[in-house]
């Protein structure tokens, strides 16, 4: 009886290990691709994006990565963080209608970047590295397809270049995809209804505290009030005789 509880258990572990193996070899590839994170944004804002490249290879270090902007999405402000042991160069590209920044109007938007190592600090086997960049106002879009090409020491080129599939279904190479959402409408469009809203509170509270203030003092003038009479009264009052 022990002898097949043990058998029966053994068996179980085993085609739960076979399960574990096959999801996580299927999941495996399809987490290693580059990819921008965070992968969520509110159109118009700004923020800190960083390309994630994992190495793939087994033998050769990725020596150089390549970031292709949206065209159909241009952003007016784009920066990137020093990466230590990688050189930057940006390129631009012209654009009409002009890009509102500020209230600046830019006829020239980032189109590529390009990171290049040096030395020896390109992204090793079984490591990952990651740049970051901060870009805004981010457009009117839902998505933006950052097309991205990894190039290892020993010459292959991986292009993660591919667009996402009508039905959800990930491309082999797809390339990196940063989805845009709507921002809140505000309510109040000038900003000077919510500021009055809290100036209607403060002077609500403040004649609260007033009115408690001045009951309190009244309170304490008819205390001293009362004990006054009735010390008067006992000052008046005869003193009984032994």
């Amino acid at each position: 009886m022990i002898r097949h509880r043990r058998t029966a258990s053994a068996a179980a572990a085993l085609a739960l290990g076979a399960v574990a193996t096959a999801v996580l070899g299927f999941a495996a590839p399809a987490s290693a691709h580059v990819t921008v994170n965070p992968q969520e944004a509110t159109q118009g804002g700004y923020g800190r994006f960083a390309f994630r490249v994992p190495n793939e290879s087994d033998t050769a270090s990725t020596t150089k990565v390549e970031v292709v902007l949206p065209e159909n999405a241009p952003v007016g402000s784009v920066s990137t963080m020093p990466v230590p042991g990688w050189t930057v160069a940006v390129q631009k590209r012209k654009v009409d209608p002009p890009v509102e920044v500020h209230g600046s109007q830019l006829s020239e938007v980032v189109s590529k970047i390009t990171w290049t190592a040096s030395g020896n600090a390109g992204v090793k086997p079984g490591e990952f590295q990651e740049f970051p960049v901060s870009m805004g106002p981010l457009p009117q879009v839902e998505t933006m397809v950052f097309k991205a090409l990894q190039t290892y020491s020993d010459g292959n080129v991986q292009r993660w270049i591919e667009e996402p599939l009508p039905g959800g279904e990930e491309p082999e190479s797809p390339a990196p995809v940063l989805a845009l959402t709507a921002g809140s409408p505000s309510a109040a469009p000038t900003g000077a209804a919510a500021p009055q809203a809290d100036d209607d509170d403060d002077a609500e509270s403040d004649g609260v505290a007033t009115g408690l203030a001045v009951a309190g003092l009244v309170a304490g003038v008819g205390g001293l009030v009362l004990g006054g009479l009735a010390f008067a009264r006992t000052r008046r009052a005869p003193t009984s005789r032994e």
